[in-house]
Protein backbone atom coordinates (compact mmCIF):
# COMPACT_ATOMS: atom_id res chain seq x y z
CA UNK A 1 0.00 0.00 0.00
CA UNK A 2 1.57 3.17 -1.05
CA UNK A 3 1.55 6.37 1.32
CA UNK A 4 0.93 9.90 0.85
CA UNK A 5 0.23 12.87 3.43
CA UNK A 6 -2.87 14.19 1.68
CA UNK A 7 -4.83 12.39 -0.95
CA UNK A 8 -6.89 15.20 -3.25
CA UNK A 9 -10.19 13.10 -4.72
CA UNK A 10 -11.25 15.52 -8.07
CA UNK A 11 -8.90 17.16 -10.33
CA UNK A 12 -11.25 19.74 -10.92
CA UNK A 13 -10.41 23.53 -9.95
CA UNK A 14 -10.76 22.91 -6.59
CA UNK A 15 -8.32 19.81 -6.09
CA UNK A 16 -6.25 21.96 -8.31
CA UNK A 17 -5.76 24.74 -5.89
CA UNK A 18 -6.24 22.51 -2.86
CA UNK A 19 -3.39 20.84 -4.16
CA UNK A 20 -1.02 23.78 -4.39
CA UNK A 21 -2.04 25.57 -1.17
CA UNK A 22 -0.76 22.28 0.65
CA UNK A 23 2.38 21.91 -1.01
CA UNK A 24 2.83 25.92 -0.21
CA UNK A 25 2.30 25.08 3.14
CA UNK A 26 5.01 22.39 3.25
CA UNK A 27 3.37 19.32 2.52
CA UNK A 28 5.57 17.34 -0.22
CA UNK A 29 3.95 14.38 -0.39
CA UNK A 30 0.27 14.50 -2.44
CA UNK A 31 -1.56 12.85 -5.04
CA UNK A 32 -4.83 14.14 -6.94
CA UNK A 33 -7.27 11.36 -8.14
CA UNK A 34 -8.76 12.30 -11.45
CA UNK A 35 -11.30 9.93 -12.98
CA UNK A 36 -11.47 11.94 -16.25
CA UNK A 37 -9.12 12.04 -18.97
CA UNK A 38 -7.78 15.53 -18.10
CA UNK A 39 -6.72 17.49 -15.09
CA UNK A 40 -8.88 20.77 -14.68
CA UNK A 41 -12.65 19.27 -14.79
CA UNK A 42 -15.90 20.87 -15.83
CA UNK A 43 -13.59 23.88 -16.81
CA UNK A 44 -12.62 22.34 -19.93
CA UNK A 45 -16.07 22.48 -21.11
CA UNK A 46 -16.58 26.17 -20.26
CA UNK A 47 -15.31 27.92 -23.33
CA UNK A 48 -17.11 30.81 -22.60
CA UNK A 49 -14.88 34.09 -20.80
CA UNK A 50 -15.78 35.44 -16.77
CA UNK A 51 -13.77 33.36 -15.17
CA UNK A 52 -10.91 34.75 -13.42
CA UNK A 53 -11.73 38.30 -12.58
CA UNK A 54 -10.94 38.06 -8.35
CA UNK A 55 -8.28 35.04 -8.29
CA UNK A 56 -6.08 37.04 -11.56
CA UNK A 57 -7.91 40.32 -12.17
CA UNK A 58 -8.45 39.77 -15.50
CA UNK A 59 -10.90 38.07 -17.82
CA UNK A 60 -10.35 34.31 -18.72
CA UNK A 61 -12.12 31.22 -20.48
CA UNK A 62 -12.50 28.10 -18.13
CA UNK A 63 -9.89 26.17 -20.15
CA UNK A 64 -7.73 28.94 -19.61
CA UNK A 65 -8.57 29.78 -16.38
CA UNK A 66 -7.94 25.46 -15.44
CA UNK A 67 -4.51 25.71 -17.35
CA UNK A 68 -3.43 28.39 -14.74
CA UNK A 69 -3.50 26.16 -11.79
CA UNK A 70 -2.44 23.07 -13.79
CA UNK A 71 0.88 24.80 -14.23
CA UNK A 72 1.10 25.88 -11.03
CA UNK A 73 0.60 21.84 -10.05
CA UNK A 74 3.34 20.60 -12.98
CA UNK A 75 5.85 23.62 -11.75
CA UNK A 76 5.43 22.26 -8.36
CA UNK A 77 5.71 18.29 -9.51
CA UNK A 78 2.41 17.61 -7.88
CA UNK A 79 1.63 13.93 -8.30
CA UNK A 80 -1.40 12.85 -10.16
CA UNK A 81 -3.48 9.85 -11.73
CA UNK A 82 -6.00 10.21 -14.49
CA UNK A 83 -8.55 8.45 -15.45
CA UNK A 84 -8.72 6.47 -11.91
CA UNK A 85 -11.94 6.26 -10.04
CA UNK A 86 -12.12 6.51 -6.12
CA UNK A 87 -14.02 3.35 -4.98
CA UNK A 88 -14.31 3.78 -1.03
CA UNK A 89 -12.50 6.02 1.67
CA UNK A 90 -12.29 4.71 5.17
CA UNK A 91 -10.69 4.84 8.08
CA UNK A 92 -8.06 2.84 9.38
CA UNK A 93 -8.04 0.25 12.34
CA UNK A 94 -6.07 1.66 14.74
CA UNK A 95 -4.92 4.81 12.92
CA UNK A 96 -5.99 8.27 12.21
CA UNK A 97 -5.12 7.70 8.21
CA UNK A 98 -7.46 7.22 6.03
CA UNK A 99 -7.50 4.39 3.25
CA UNK A 100 -7.98 5.40 -0.19
CA UNK A 101 -9.47 2.40 -2.17
CA UNK A 102 -9.17 3.41 -6.40
CA UNK A 103 -8.56 1.61 -9.53
CA UNK A 104 -7.56 2.00 -13.28
CA UNK A 105 -7.36 0.04 -16.18
CA UNK A 106 -3.75 0.17 -15.26
CA UNK A 107 -3.10 -0.69 -12.22
CA UNK A 108 -6.51 -2.22 -11.10
CA UNK A 109 -7.88 -2.19 -7.89
CA UNK A 110 -5.51 -0.86 -5.65
CA UNK A 111 -5.22 1.02 -2.33
CA UNK A 112 -3.21 3.74 -0.89
CA UNK A 113 -2.66 5.43 3.05
CA UNK A 114 -2.94 8.92 3.55
CA UNK A 115 -2.77 11.02 6.67
CA UNK A 116 -5.70 13.49 4.92
CA UNK A 117 -8.16 13.21 2.69
CA UNK A 118 -9.48 16.59 0.64
CA UNK A 119 -12.85 16.37 -0.97
CA UNK A 120 -13.06 17.83 -3.95
CA UNK A 121 -15.64 15.97 -6.46
CA UNK A 122 -17.88 18.55 -7.54
CA UNK A 123 -21.24 18.64 -8.67
CA UNK A 124 -23.70 16.46 -11.26
CA UNK A 125 -26.84 17.79 -12.38
CA UNK A 126 -29.99 17.21 -11.33
CA UNK A 127 -31.24 14.35 -13.87
CA UNK A 128 -34.86 14.16 -15.39
CA UNK A 129 -35.72 11.14 -13.68
CA UNK A 130 -35.68 13.57 -10.47
CA UNK A 131 -38.08 15.76 -11.81
CA UNK A 132 -40.95 13.99 -12.51
CA UNK A 133 -41.76 15.46 -15.92
CA UNK A 134 -44.75 12.92 -17.84
CA UNK A 135 -44.06 12.08 -21.19
CA UNK A 136 -42.20 8.93 -23.11
CA UNK A 137 -38.65 9.20 -23.54
CA UNK A 138 -37.30 10.26 -27.09
CA UNK A 139 -34.74 10.89 -28.07
CA UNK A 140 -33.49 15.31 -27.67
CA UNK A 141 -33.62 15.30 -24.24
CA UNK A 142 -30.34 16.45 -22.61
CA UNK A 143 -29.06 17.95 -19.23
CA UNK A 144 -27.67 21.36 -19.81
CA UNK A 145 -23.60 20.40 -18.98
CA UNK A 146 -24.38 17.34 -21.70
CA UNK A 147 -25.25 20.02 -24.45
CA UNK A 148 -22.29 22.09 -23.47
CA UNK A 149 -19.75 19.11 -23.27
CA UNK A 150 -21.28 18.02 -27.00
CA UNK A 151 -21.08 21.18 -28.51
CA UNK A 152 -17.59 22.62 -27.08
CA UNK A 153 -15.74 19.50 -26.82
CA UNK A 154 -17.65 16.81 -29.36
CA UNK A 155 -18.48 19.20 -31.90
CA UNK A 156 -21.83 17.65 -31.97
CA UNK A 157 -25.04 19.81 -32.16
CA UNK A 158 -27.91 18.60 -29.93
CA UNK A 159 -30.72 19.89 -32.21
CA UNK A 160 -31.92 22.77 -33.61
CA UNK A 161 -35.20 24.36 -31.94
CA UNK A 162 -34.92 24.25 -28.53
CA UNK A 163 -36.74 24.93 -25.31
CA UNK A 164 -34.63 24.98 -21.91
CA UNK A 165 -36.33 24.35 -18.66
CA UNK A 166 -34.40 25.64 -15.65
CA UNK A 167 -32.32 29.21 -15.38
CA UNK A 168 -29.16 27.66 -14.03
CA UNK A 169 -26.18 29.42 -15.11
CA UNK A 170 -25.51 26.55 -17.34
CA UNK A 171 -28.97 26.96 -19.00
CA UNK A 172 -28.55 30.36 -19.59
CA UNK A 173 -25.21 30.09 -20.84
CA UNK A 174 -26.21 27.16 -23.51
CA UNK A 175 -29.46 29.55 -24.46
CA UNK A 176 -26.35 31.90 -25.87
CA UNK A 177 -24.33 29.12 -27.09
CA UNK A 178 -27.16 27.09 -28.99
CA UNK A 179 -27.85 30.58 -30.47
CA UNK A 180 -24.65 30.98 -31.72
CA UNK A 181 -24.26 27.87 -33.12
CA UNK A 182 -27.90 28.69 -35.41
CA UNK A 183 -30.17 26.85 -33.06
CA UNK A 184 -33.27 28.81 -32.12
CA UNK A 185 -33.98 28.69 -28.76
CA UNK A 186 -37.62 29.38 -28.07
CA UNK A 187 -38.17 29.69 -24.72
CA UNK A 188 -36.49 29.79 -20.88
CA UNK A 189 -38.90 28.00 -18.69
CA UNK A 190 -38.36 28.26 -14.67
CA UNK A 191 -40.83 26.66 -12.27
CA UNK A 192 -39.63 29.64 -9.40
CA UNK A 193 -40.38 33.51 -9.19
CA UNK A 194 -36.99 34.36 -9.86
CA UNK A 195 -34.22 33.08 -11.57
CA UNK A 196 -31.39 30.52 -10.29
CA UNK A 197 -28.89 32.08 -12.16
CA UNK A 198 -26.40 35.09 -11.96
CA UNK A 199 -28.22 38.82 -13.27
CA UNK A 200 -25.22 38.95 -15.53
CA UNK A 201 -25.92 36.05 -17.65
CA UNK A 202 -29.48 37.05 -17.79
CA UNK A 203 -28.58 40.03 -19.20
CA UNK A 204 -25.85 38.60 -21.27
CA UNK A 205 -27.11 35.23 -22.14
CA UNK A 206 -31.04 35.83 -23.11
CA UNK A 207 -31.78 39.76 -22.99
CA UNK A 208 -29.02 40.30 -25.51
CA UNK A 209 -31.06 37.70 -27.79
CA UNK A 210 -34.17 38.16 -27.40
CA UNK A 211 -35.13 35.01 -25.93
CA UNK A 212 -37.94 34.88 -23.19
CA UNK A 213 -37.64 33.89 -19.61
CA UNK A 214 -41.06 33.11 -18.27
CA UNK A 215 -40.83 32.83 -14.22
CA UNK A 216 -42.88 30.32 -12.81
CA UNK A 217 -43.47 28.05 -15.67
CA UNK A 218 -42.70 24.55 -15.97
CA UNK A 219 -43.00 21.53 -18.64
CA UNK A 220 -45.67 19.57 -18.16
CA UNK A 221 -45.74 17.30 -21.28
CA UNK A 222 -43.08 15.85 -23.87
CA UNK A 223 -44.55 14.95 -27.12
CA UNK A 224 -42.93 12.94 -29.37
CA UNK A 225 -41.70 8.70 -29.28
CA UNK A 226 -39.20 8.79 -31.05
CA UNK A 227 -37.54 12.25 -30.95
CA UNK A 228 -38.85 15.47 -28.71
CA UNK A 229 -41.62 17.08 -31.01
CA UNK A 230 -43.29 19.61 -29.34
CA UNK A 231 -42.89 20.79 -25.60
CA UNK A 232 -46.14 22.16 -23.42
CA UNK A 233 -45.03 25.02 -20.43
CA UNK A 234 -47.60 26.23 -18.25
CA UNK A 235 -47.29 28.58 -15.60
CA UNK A 236 -47.41 27.34 -11.75
CA UNK A 237 -49.03 28.71 -8.42
CA UNK A 238 -47.39 29.19 -5.21
CA UNK A 239 -47.85 25.45 -4.68
CA UNK A 240 -45.42 25.00 -7.62
CA UNK A 241 -48.45 23.14 -9.00
CA UNK A 242 -49.68 23.82 -13.17
CA UNK A 243 -52.51 26.43 -13.42
CA UNK A 244 -55.25 24.87 -15.71
CA UNK A 245 -55.86 27.51 -18.46
CA UNK A 246 -52.01 28.78 -18.65
CA UNK A 247 -50.44 25.90 -21.35
CA UNK A 248 -48.47 27.27 -24.38
CA UNK A 249 -47.01 24.57 -26.51
CA UNK A 250 -43.82 25.27 -28.27
CA UNK A 251 -42.88 22.58 -31.57
CA UNK A 252 -38.99 21.64 -31.14
CA UNK A 253 -36.74 18.84 -31.13
CA UNK A 254 -34.66 19.41 -27.84
CA UNK A 255 -34.96 20.42 -24.73
CA UNK A 256 -32.06 21.06 -22.02
CA UNK A 257 -32.73 20.67 -18.75
CA UNK A 258 -31.12 23.04 -16.23
CA UNK A 259 -32.08 22.66 -13.20
CA UNK A 260 -29.99 22.66 -10.35
CA UNK A 261 -27.01 21.53 -9.05
CA UNK A 262 -26.16 18.13 -6.87
CA UNK A 263 -22.57 17.97 -4.69
CA UNK A 264 -21.19 14.53 -5.31
CA UNK A 265 -21.28 13.18 -2.01
CA UNK A 266 -21.47 9.52 -2.34
CA UNK A 267 -18.42 9.03 -1.15
CA UNK A 268 -18.50 11.56 1.40
CA UNK A 269 -21.66 9.39 3.17
CA UNK A 270 -19.10 6.31 2.61
CA UNK A 271 -17.06 7.33 4.84
CA UNK A 272 -19.62 9.02 7.41
CA UNK A 273 -19.28 12.25 6.72
CA UNK A 274 -21.97 14.37 7.85
CA UNK A 275 -23.65 15.96 5.41
CA UNK A 276 -26.05 19.10 5.37
CA UNK A 277 -29.48 18.16 4.15
CA UNK A 278 -29.79 22.09 2.62
CA UNK A 279 -26.90 22.19 0.59
CA UNK A 280 -26.37 18.32 0.60
CA UNK A 281 -22.79 18.63 1.13
CA UNK A 282 -20.29 18.32 4.23
CA UNK A 283 -20.85 19.54 7.18
CA UNK A 284 -17.48 21.75 8.38
CA UNK A 285 -15.96 23.54 10.44
CA UNK A 286 -13.56 27.04 10.26
CA UNK A 287 -11.18 24.76 8.48
CA UNK A 288 -13.01 23.84 6.00
CA UNK A 289 -12.93 19.91 8.28
CA UNK A 290 -15.60 17.77 8.11
CA UNK A 291 -17.13 15.72 10.57
CA UNK A 292 -14.33 12.88 10.75
CA UNK A 293 -10.77 13.94 11.64
CA UNK A 294 -8.33 14.84 8.55
CA UNK A 295 -10.89 15.18 5.64
CA UNK A 296 -11.49 18.20 4.35
CA UNK A 297 -13.76 19.03 1.23
CA UNK A 298 -13.71 22.62 -0.60
CA UNK A 299 -15.57 23.71 -4.06
CA UNK A 300 -18.69 22.17 -5.31
CA UNK A 301 -18.47 19.01 -3.43
CA UNK A 302 -19.29 20.91 -0.13
CA UNK A 303 -22.18 23.70 -1.52
CA UNK A 304 -22.66 25.18 -5.13
CA UNK A 305 -20.64 28.08 -6.23
CA UNK A 306 -21.91 30.54 -8.39
CA UNK A 307 -18.04 31.98 -9.36
CA UNK A 308 -15.12 29.14 -10.05
CA UNK A 309 -12.89 32.47 -7.90
CA UNK A 310 -14.44 31.55 -5.15
CA UNK A 311 -14.13 27.61 -5.39
CA UNK A 312 -10.45 28.40 -5.04
CA UNK A 313 -10.50 30.60 -2.14
CA UNK A 314 -12.10 28.04 -0.35
CA UNK A 315 -9.94 25.06 -1.74
CA UNK A 316 -6.90 27.01 -0.66
CA UNK A 317 -7.96 27.15 2.80
CA UNK A 318 -8.47 23.59 2.83
CA UNK A 319 -4.98 22.75 1.40
CA UNK A 320 -3.69 24.67 3.89
CA UNK A 321 -5.52 23.49 6.74
CA UNK A 322 -4.89 20.17 5.23
CA UNK A 323 -1.45 20.46 5.35
CA UNK A 324 -1.13 21.83 9.15
CA UNK A 325 -3.38 18.54 9.95
CA UNK A 326 -0.32 16.45 8.27
CA UNK A 327 2.12 18.34 9.84
CA UNK A 328 0.53 18.76 13.83
CA UNK A 329 -2.12 15.82 13.90
CA UNK A 330 -5.71 16.30 14.74
CA UNK A 331 -6.60 20.02 16.54
CA UNK A 332 -7.68 19.99 20.74
CA UNK A 333 -11.18 19.46 21.41
CA UNK A 334 -11.62 23.58 21.12
CA UNK A 335 -15.15 24.32 21.80
CA UNK A 336 -16.97 25.09 18.62
CA UNK A 337 -19.70 27.90 17.68
CA UNK A 338 -22.75 27.19 15.60
CA UNK A 339 -23.54 29.58 12.95
CA UNK A 340 -27.17 29.99 11.98
CA UNK A 341 -29.15 30.65 9.15
CA UNK A 342 -32.54 31.83 10.17
CA UNK A 343 -34.82 35.13 8.64
CA UNK A 344 -34.30 34.11 4.72
CA UNK A 345 -30.48 33.01 4.82
CA UNK A 346 -30.67 29.20 3.86
CA UNK A 347 -27.33 27.92 5.35
CA UNK A 348 -23.94 29.07 6.25
CA UNK A 349 -20.86 27.59 5.41
CA UNK A 350 -18.44 27.07 7.46
CA UNK A 351 -21.84 25.74 10.11
CA UNK A 352 -19.06 25.33 13.18
CA UNK A 353 -16.16 27.81 14.09
CA UNK A 354 -13.40 27.75 16.97
CA UNK A 355 -12.43 30.96 17.84
CA UNK A 356 -9.83 29.91 19.21
CA UNK A 357 -8.25 28.08 16.33
CA UNK A 358 -9.02 30.65 13.89
CA UNK A 359 -5.84 32.85 12.79
CA UNK A 360 -7.30 35.38 11.18
CA UNK A 361 -10.70 36.76 10.02
CA UNK A 362 -12.90 34.55 8.03
CA UNK A 363 -15.13 34.42 5.00
CA UNK A 364 -18.52 32.67 5.91
CA UNK A 365 -20.31 32.21 2.62
CA UNK A 366 -23.92 31.55 2.10
CA UNK A 367 -27.48 31.77 0.32
CA UNK A 368 -30.78 33.63 0.44
CA UNK A 369 -34.21 31.59 -0.08
CA UNK A 370 -35.92 34.12 -2.32
CA UNK A 371 -35.47 37.49 -3.39
CA UNK A 372 -34.87 40.37 -0.95
CA UNK A 373 -34.74 44.03 -1.91
CA UNK A 374 -33.74 47.32 -0.08
CA UNK A 375 -32.62 45.15 2.72
CA UNK A 376 -29.78 44.63 5.44
CA UNK A 377 -27.45 41.39 6.37
CA UNK A 378 -27.31 41.23 10.15
CA UNK A 379 -24.92 39.67 12.60
CA UNK A 380 -25.39 38.98 16.10
CA UNK A 381 -22.84 37.29 18.60
CA UNK A 382 -25.26 35.50 20.91
CA UNK A 383 -27.72 38.85 21.06
CA UNK A 384 -25.88 41.68 20.34
CA UNK A 385 -25.73 42.93 16.72
CA UNK A 386 -22.40 43.13 15.33
CA UNK A 387 -22.47 44.24 12.07
CA UNK A 388 -25.31 45.20 9.64
CA UNK A 389 -24.68 45.51 5.67
CA UNK A 390 -27.21 46.78 3.18
CA UNK A 391 -28.07 45.45 0.06
CA UNK A 392 -29.98 46.65 -2.28
CA UNK A 393 -31.31 43.09 -3.83
CA UNK A 394 -30.45 39.62 -2.96
CA UNK A 395 -31.04 36.66 -4.85
CA UNK A 396 -30.73 32.58 -4.73
CA UNK A 397 -28.60 32.43 -7.89
CA UNK A 398 -26.27 34.59 -6.17
CA UNK A 399 -23.81 33.95 -3.19
CA UNK A 400 -23.60 36.51 -0.37
CA UNK A 401 -20.93 36.27 2.54
CA UNK A 402 -19.77 37.90 6.07
CA UNK A 403 -16.74 38.46 7.25
CA UNK A 404 -15.98 37.50 10.71
CA UNK A 405 -13.46 39.40 12.51
CA UNK A 406 -11.20 37.27 14.50
CA UNK A 407 -10.33 40.55 17.03
CA UNK A 408 -14.28 41.19 17.38
CA UNK A 409 -14.52 37.35 18.00
CA UNK A 410 -11.45 37.71 20.99
CA UNK A 411 -13.91 40.68 22.55
CA UNK A 412 -16.71 37.82 23.15
CA UNK A 413 -15.13 34.66 25.28
CA UNK A 414 -18.17 33.47 26.33
CA UNK A 415 -19.68 33.16 22.88
CA UNK A 416 -22.19 30.50 22.65
CA UNK A 417 -24.13 31.23 18.92
CA UNK A 418 -23.51 33.15 15.49
CA UNK A 419 -26.92 34.15 14.31
CA UNK A 420 -27.08 35.30 10.39
CA UNK A 421 -30.24 36.68 8.99
CA UNK A 422 -31.50 38.98 6.79
CA UNK A 423 -33.60 42.37 8.30
CA UNK A 424 -35.06 45.21 6.74
CA UNK A 425 -32.26 47.43 6.04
Amino acid sequence: MKNYDIVIVGGGPAGLAAAVSARDHGTDSILIIERDKELGGILNQCIHNGFGLHTFKEELTGPEYASRFIDQVLDRGIEYKLNTMVMDISTMEGSSDKKVTAMNRTDGMFEIQAKAVILAMGCRERSRGALNIPGYRPAGIFSAGTAQRLVNMEGYMPGREVVILGSGDIGLIMARRMTLEGAKVKVVAELMPYSGGLKRNIVQCLDDFDIPLKLSHTVIDIEGKERVEAVTIAEVGPDRKPIPGTEERYTCDTLLLSCGLIPENELSKSVGVEINPVTSGPVVNDSLETSIDGVFACGNVLHVHDLVDYVSQEAITAGKNAAAYVKNGAAADAKAVEILPVDGVRYTVPKFIRPTEMDDNLTVRFRVGDVYKNCAIATYFNDTLISKRKRPVMAPGEMEQVILSKSKLNEFPDLEKITIRIEQA
